[in-house]
């Protein structure tokens, strides 16, 4: 009777017995698994679509180039996107370098420069037998303070950058015609410089010139064995060159003529050419080519102000002009600059000023922007007053070591340059200390200003203040300042911690100092210079009283 009672029960409540049954269930299935975890949020990083990380890289970089690594460490969305940003490689060991090639794969540019030593095999083993996608994204190489590699180190460079167009060997003083001849392989070179190669002839350059018939730029400065032959070659060859080096080679006016017919040369570099002298000048005609804009024969001492002369009326288009250590200045051969009305800047360091000839710059000159007067002699202040006040349009100038001229000549040059953004007047003894202050009331757009050695005291540096965009101050030398004068200013070297504190406050931007033999700074100097963070250059021979405290900082 009592089953058949239960069993009755069970019958009547049916509902209750599947609640009982679905919540044993539950509580079985609880016990037996236990809860999944939530999947973790991906970081914010990673959600940015490449081009958004480019620029977040691209601010990093201008910011501080040191903060790129830990940015990489961030995230490995952020990592994959630095590997493939960076586009300049520059290890500090050869042995480094399969590693950065293959962590940096779409890398365009590898600076080995700072790489004392770059054997044959090491290079070839990085750029042959690395990943096959990083050597076909090279498109520079510069090897030019390396040593150790030779014509095989070289050989490797072609096939394994197929898009190769700037190639640095500066300084192979090993290397010759064999490495000139594997450079040539390199069909697509736009830019290549081969300066030093002492060994190299013109059986090298011959091979250059046939193999790379895209260059536009192109040193071949200290190639001692280069002859006219080469050269000629060259010319006949490589018709688009735009830049070209042939300083202190051994070339004469049997190539001069070929090279100034070039059709799209712009820039032609001829310093200490002994070969080159007033017939080589007089030799081109009308066909020199119209589109050359910068000519630089400097220290070329076999040519006078009668060949210059000559050679003015074949570049009517020459922006910029270097004679300097080359002739005497005459006011004949500076009327003839009447012939390029184009010309902005003009060099003539260490000339020797005839009668006349600075007055006649001043009239024949009036598109200039920039005149260096440097080591000159013969420059007078009745001359240079002259010459001043005609230049209205000059915003850079230069005469270190003009040691005749006096307050008259800082007075006009004052008066007249309102608008001047550079002036180097180092070792202008005569010019007395209240003159200087003439600078910074008249001058207040300067950006770069040379005192050394000059009568410069506390109070020329607190007229200095006013100019505002003033990025670069030198005062070696200059025994009539303190720090009480470097308060007024902070952009200059100092006698001791005051001072240079006070220069690390107000240059917070600060990138280069020279604190030589400041024998009175101390490690409280360096502490303060160490809260300049874009500080790339510090001098400091001579100064005792450092320490590594100071070095730490």
């Amino acid at each position: 009777m009592a089953a058949a009672a239960s069993h009755q029960q069970q019958h009547r409540h049916p509902k209750r017995r599947r609640l009982a049954l679905s919540l044993s269930l539950s509580l079985s299935l609880s016990l037996s698994f236990s809860p999944s975890p939530a999947p973790a949020a991906a970081p914010p990083l990673d959600t940015l679509a490449d081009e958004l990380l480019f620029l977040v890289l691209d601010r990093v970089a201008q910011a501080d180039p040191r903060a790129l690594k830990s940015f990489a460490l961030a995230s490995r969305a952020c990592h994959a996107a630095e590997s493939r940003h960076r586009r300049t490689l520059r290890p500090l060991r050869a042995d480094l370098l399969p590693a950065a090639l293959a962590r940096y794969p779409c890398a365009t540019h590898l600076d080995l420069s700072l790489c004392a030593r770059v054997p044959d095999a090491a290079l070839a083993s990085a750029l042959v037998s690395g990943p096959s996608s990083c050597p076909s994204a090279l498109r520079a190489v510069d090897l030019s303070r390396s040593r150790g590699f030779g014509a095989a180190g070289v050989a490797a460079l072609a096939p394994s950058c197929p898009g190769l167009a700037d190639l640095d060997l500066s300084n192979g003083v090993d290397l010759g015609d064999a490495a000139a001849a594997e450079v040539a392989r390199a069909k697509g070179l736009r830019r290549l410089s081969l300066a030093r190669w002492k060994p190299l002839t013109d059986m090298g350059v011959g091979c250059v010139a046939v193999g790379c018939a895209e260059l536009r730029e192109l040193s071949l400065k200290w190639c001692l064995g280069v002859s006219d032959l080469g050269i000629q070659l060259l010319a006949l060859k490589c018709r688009k060159l735009t830049r070209l080096d042939l300083s202190y080679t051994m070339i004469t006016k049997d190539s001069f003529p070929a090279i100034t017919k070039l059709p799209n040369l712009q820039q032609l570099t001829l310093v200490g050419c002994i070969g080159i002298d007033d017939d080589a000048l007089g030799s081109l005609d009308k066909e020199c080519s119209k589109s050359l804009q910068v000519l630089d024969m400097s220290q070329c001492q076999n040519i006078t102000d009668v060949g210059v002369s000559s050679m003015l009326k074949s570049v009517p288009n020459l922006l910029e002009l270097d004679l300097s250590y080359c002739c005497p200045v005459t006011p004949s051969m500076v009327r003839s600059l009447q012939k390029i009305p184009k010309l902005r800047t003009l060099k003539l360091e260490g000339c020797k000023f005839m009668t006349d000839g600075l007055k006649a710059i001043g009239t024949s000159c009036v598109s200039l922007r920039e005149l260096s007067l440097s080591k000159c002699s013969g420059v007078t202040d009745t001359e240079l007053s002259f010459a001043v006040s005609r230049l209205k349009n000059l915003l850079k100038l230069d005469i270190t070591c003009c040691r005749n001229i006096t307050d008259v000549s800082l007075a006009a040059l004052t008066s007249s340059f309102t608008s001047l953004i550079s002036l180097r007047m180092e070792s202008c003894s005569r010019v007395s200390s209240g003159a200087l202050q003439l600078i910074g009331k008249h001058c207040s757009h300067l950006e770069e200003l040379d005192l050394t050695d000059s009568d410069l005291d506390d109070e020329g540096l607190k007229a200095l203040a006013r100019c505002s965009e003033l990025l670069g101050l030198k005062i070696g030398i200059c025994l009539k300042i303190s720090d009480e004068g470097l308060t007024h200013i902070g952009r200059c070297g100092g006698l001791s911690d005051d001072g240079i504190i006070q220069i690390a406050q107000g240059c917070p931007m600060l990138e280069s100092i020279n604190l030589s033999y400041c024998t009175e700074i101390t490690d409280r100097s360096l502490i303060s210079l160490s809260k300049c963070a874009k500080l790339n250059t510090l001098e400091i021979r001579g100064c005792p009283r450092v320490s590594s405290i100071g070095l730490s900082k």
